[in-house]
């Protein structure tokens, strides 16, 4: 029997969802007699259990920041510790969305244009920089939080007043923003698994949308696209996979307009509750969510 100790919850503002998706783990762990089972938070306790429950493997059910940031893995890897999902370099790298744009430009992956905005600076020529190089309306996004934190898409006339609900984290993003079709990739390990689209009734597919049944957001699948789209939508992600070296499942969020895809961003650690994409991708392609998780979990290892 093999133990496995589900590392949920945290510090970051995606702790409940985290604690949702260790709780589905822990659900579907306990009724395969392979495993024996914990959830725990990444506190100072986490060690003490490390020391008398001995696992084999950490799930890693973490979101945001510390646990998908490189953070936590760094810690894994220090101790030896098998642990799922991507290592301390690709996590770290699919975190900061600066850096995983300027990857994904350097190798041809359309990506939205952005402007770097550093609240210490104060640059007061911010909008016509806007107008110049992406236009209203934009994006603003922190540089490293996921789930559509803090995501506000913003005409002239309201950008300063959502600018400084962002204020407290000294650089932001500012990004072009682009309409059109939510479509989203799944990878396993060198896997293209397969995509999904959503229609949210909200402005767009932010936080509520995804977490809040009572959004309704639509869920589609497979999606309506010719197969050459698919095929390509397909070879994006997992070139982006890729090149960022993950490991694991990862999910890639992609925009399709004019008949081009924008890669947003790569998701390292996408969620596993009744709500979360990968899960659905992969039983609709004939993988349950037990065997997932068992994948996932084998896939694990202390040198990512």
């Amino acid at each position: 029997m093999k133990k496995v100790i589900i590392l949920g919850g945290g510090i970051s503002k995606e702790r409940l969802i985290s604690l949702e998706t260790a709780r589905s783990v822990l659900k579907s762990l306990k009724k395969n007699k392979k495993y024996k089972s914990i959830i725990s938070e990444p506190d100072e306790d986490f060690f003490k259990k490390v020391k008398t429950f001995k696992p084999d493997i950490v799930f890693n059910a973490l979101h945001g920041q510390f646990g998908e940031d490189g953070y936590i893995q760094t810690i894994l890897e220090s101790q030896k510790i098998k642990y799922t999902h991507s290592g301390v370099l690709a996590s770290s790298i699919a975190m900061d969305k600066e850096i995983s744009k300027k990857i994904f430009l350097k190798n041809k992956i359309l990506t939205p244009k952005h402007i770097k905005y550093d609240f210490n600076k104060k640059n007061k020529n911010i909008t016509s920089q806007i107008q110049k190089k992406l236009k209203f309306p934009v994006v603003i996004k922190p540089i490293n939080e996921g789930s559509s934190v803090n995501v506000y898409i913003c005409s002239k006339r309201n950008f300063f007043k959502n600018l400084k609900k962002l204020s407290n984290y000294n650089q932001i993003l500012i990004e072009e923003y682009i309409p059109g079709r939510e479509i989203q990739v799944a990878i396993m390990g060198k896997k293209k698994l397969g995509a999904i689209e959503l229609k949210p009734k909200r402005k767009f597919y932010d936080y509520k949308a995804k977490y809040s049944v009572k959004a309704q957001t639509k869920h589609i699948i497979p999606v309506d696209l010719e197969k050459n789209k698919i095929k390509e939508i397909m070879n994006i992600a997992l070139k982006a996979h890729k090149l960022i070296g993950c490991r694991g499942v990862t999910r890639s969020d992609f925009k399709f307009f004019k008949n081009k895809f924008y890669l947003l961003e790569i998701n390292t650690q996408p969620g596993m509750t009744n709500l979360s994409l990968v899960p659905e991708i992969a039983n609709y392609y004939g993988i349950n969510f037990a065997n997932l998780i068992e994948w996932i979990l084998k896939d694990a290892s202390s040198n990512r």
